[in-house]
């Protein structure tokens, strides 16, 4: 065989392995436009709170979301690849990668579009601001909403103790925090009506602050003038069973509505 002739033969190898490469990694990372959810809401709302998947697993499914911990141990606020977790003491600490977690909503995070957001005087005119931007109500959407709040109330639970109390008693005793006025960066998860039971009906918003300080579960909100939001619509998602714990033994025929309106907004 001549020099140029398997000079180029090597180089189509090399570039052959190069794409194989490239295809491989792309299937092995955790796909965009789909939410991966940790176990049932219903199921956390009656204290199925054993963690069943690692943070560094989770890391694998997205890099954006919410959920909580290992015996309801504070809330958790996924933000650019990085686990934190809002504690009881007031304090957000960065999880450890063997932390285990019962509950959670995470996805890759990819805005379809980014608009300015304008002030919102409480949660409620919000989640009106925030429903104007979804094109169906029946798809699931991502949120990440950057700027200054001139009012942020977050709450996080305390760590249980087995027997597991019911997620409405466990939050008689939450920390809660008012920030005002406060920069950071809201992260949510839009879940269509037809999930109740599944996931949180609506909007599911935590919060960190810009120093990465401050956070937690979102109880009241008021945004100001600066703040921009990227919303990324999914078309898939995908529920892990924790399979081993009390999930399989817990009752999740009934009607808990009345007591996520309580855990997720106080009222």
């Amino acid at each position: 065989m001549q020099p140029k002739l398997l000079i180029a033969g090597v180089v189509a190898l090399v570039a052959i392995a190069v794409a194989a490469v490239a295809l491989t990694g792309a299937a092995d990372g955790p796909a965009y436009d789909r939410l991966y959810v940790v176990s049932t809401i219903d199921a956390l709302l009656q204290g199925v709170y054993d963690g069943t998947v690692t943070v560094e697993a989770l890391g694998r499914e997205g890099d954006t979301g919410v959920g909580t911990f290992d015996g309801l141990d504070g809330e958790l606020v996924m933000l650019d690849g990085v686990v934190y977790q809002a504690l009881a003491t007031g304090e957000v600490v960065r999880a450890p990668p063997n932390e285990t977690i019962p509950f959670a909503s995470v996805g890759r995070f990819r805005a379809d579009r980014t608009t300015p957001l304008g002030p919102a005087q409480n949660f409620s005119i919000l989640e009106q601001r925030l429903d104007r931007l979804l094109t169906s109500p029946n798809l699931f959407a991502m949120i990440r909403m950057d700027g200054t709040f001139d009012y942020v109330k977050v709450r996080a639970p305390p760590a249980q103790e087995k027997p597991y109390p019911r997620l409405v008693d466990a939050l008689a005793r939450q920390h809660v925090s008012e920030l005002s006025p406060v920069r950071g960066t809201v992260v949510g998860i839009y879940s269509p009506p037809y999930t109740t039971g599944v996931a949180v009906p609506g909007w599911h918003l935590h919060f960190i602050s810009a120093d990465r300080r401050q956070g937690g579960h979102i109880l009241e909100i008021a945004s100001g003038a600066e703040t921009t939001v990227g919303l990324d619509e999914l078309s898939s998602f995908t529920v892990q069973i924790p399979i081993g714990t009390d999930f399989t033994r817990t009752n999740l025929s009934q009607n808990l509505s009345s007591e996520l309106d309580v855990v997720e907004k106080g009222r």
